[in-house]
Formats: C-alpha cells, sequence, structure tokens
C-alpha cells in the first residue's frame, strides 16, 4: 500500500489524471508508464477546489 511520502498520509487513485492525491497536503504524484513517482519535488501542488472535487 502506498502513502504520501511526506505525511505516511493515504493517497487517492485518480484514474482521469493518472496522479496519486494526498488530500492532506495538497499534491498530486503523477504516475508514468504505470510506475507511481513518489518524490515531493514531482508533485503537482493541488488547489483547494481540486482537492475537494474529489470527495
Amino acid at each position: 500500500m502506498l502513502v504520501c511520502p511526506l505525511c505516511k498520509g493515504p493517497l487517492k487513485y485518480d484514474r482521469e489524471r493518472q496522479e496519486l492525491i494526498c488530500r492532506a497536503d495538497r499534491l498530486a504524484y503523477p504516475i508514468r508508464d504505470g510506475i507511481p513517482v513518489m518524490l515531493a519535488d514531482e508533485a503537482r501542488p493541488m488547489t483547494a477546489e481540486e482537492v475537494e472535487a474529489l470527495k
């Protein structure tokens, strides 16, 4: 089971964007060629609205 590398919290899979989402840190980790890139430097910052839309 994958968790956020920063807060160790759960991640939500966004199939459409091919990302793993950490709601607590508002970060989206990309999945490239089927492999999650779990580096904070590679994560995309998310707006509060984006995070809320995933609920």
